[in-house]
């Protein structure tokens, strides 16, 4: 069966929907995104991703007229039609089809649509063994809180790391860590679970909220706040997470390992936790 699309108010076979070459977001990455993981058929976090995917339209001036009984209605949709149970739904809205020119159009009509697809998660033994990451210079711009289609600096720093043998770029600025090219950051120290704060620099995470959460009912210690590189290199753990990934181990930064070179305890457990919460999602 074809994996299943949304475009502009009918769903059809992806491969049918057929984009303008005027489309803004073709033309300059005028526009938004979300991806929301479907556990067995139901949309984890959805209203999390909705508000985020809302913020964002509303920051860039991008009109969205959906309610969330209604966003929720075409992901459940898409989702039966497409007949995958554990899925992978990508979200995007731009500011519609005009002539090209930098200044809004005065048809402010916007562009919807949505990709169901199979998820296909990283194999069992990368989590067990857990994975490398490099540090980049962060050179984006200074609104990273808006989920924006303007990811060229990402897709380098993803391209970097693959090309140095790493799973992921970690974005530095000034010193501090902001965030990894497709994932939030954690470390921890002495027992302490550390994530950078939310501002303009850095991606308010949906997992990495929930995750947050998860630790804190566990009696955790969870703190917001900057972190020097130099802590990020001495720390006890490190993991990253994001949609796709949930959980994933770093155990190693730039080729220095970090303490043993084995997924920590905390990251572990973490991991564990996490995956047991998602098996038992459900709509209510």
């Amino acid at each position: 069966m074809p994996d299943i699309g949304y475009f502009n108010g009918h769903f059809s076979p992806l491969e049918e929907i057929k984009i303008s070459p005027d489309d803004r977001g073709f033309l300059f990455g005028d526009g938004i995104y979300e991806v929301i993981r479907a556990y067995h058929g139901v949309p984890a976090f959805w209203n999390e991703h909705f508000n985020r995917l809302v913020r964002s339209a509303r920051e860039t001036q991008i009109q969205f007229f959906l309610e969330p009984p209604q966003f929720l209605r075409l992901l459940l949709s898409g989702l039966q039609q497409s007949g995958y149970q554990e899925g992978k739904i990508y979200i995007q809205v731009t500011r519609g089809v005009a002539p090209r020119e930098h200044t809004f159009p005065s048809n402010r009509e916007p562009t919807v649509f949505l990709a169901f697809r199979q998820m296909v998660g990283l194999p069992t033994k990368v989590f067990q063994q857990g994975v490398s990451v490099i540090t980049l210079p962060d050179t984006r711009w200074h609104r990273c809180d808006i989920k924006s289609l303007n990811l060229l600096p990402n897709v380098l720093a993803k391209q970097q790391a693959r090309e140095a043998k790493a799973f992921e770029g970690i974005f530095v600025r000034d010193g501090q860590v902001t965030e990894g090219a497709t994932s939030n950051i954690f470390v921890v120290k002495n027992g302490v679970l550390i994530t950078p704060e939310r501002n303009h620099l850095v991606l308010a995470g949906v997992t990495q909220q929930q995750v947050a959460t998860l630790a804190q009912a566990k009696g955790l210690d969870v703190q917001f706040r900057p972190i020097p590189i130099l802590e990020l290199l001495q720390s006890d753990e490190i993991f990253l997470v994001g949609t796709t990934i949930e959980v994933l181990p770093v155990i190693q930064v730039n080729g220095q390992l970090i303490q043993d070179g084995k997924p920590g305890p905390i990251s572990s457990d973490l991991q564990k936790e996490f995956s047991s919460y998602v098996a038992g999602i459900t709509l209510s």
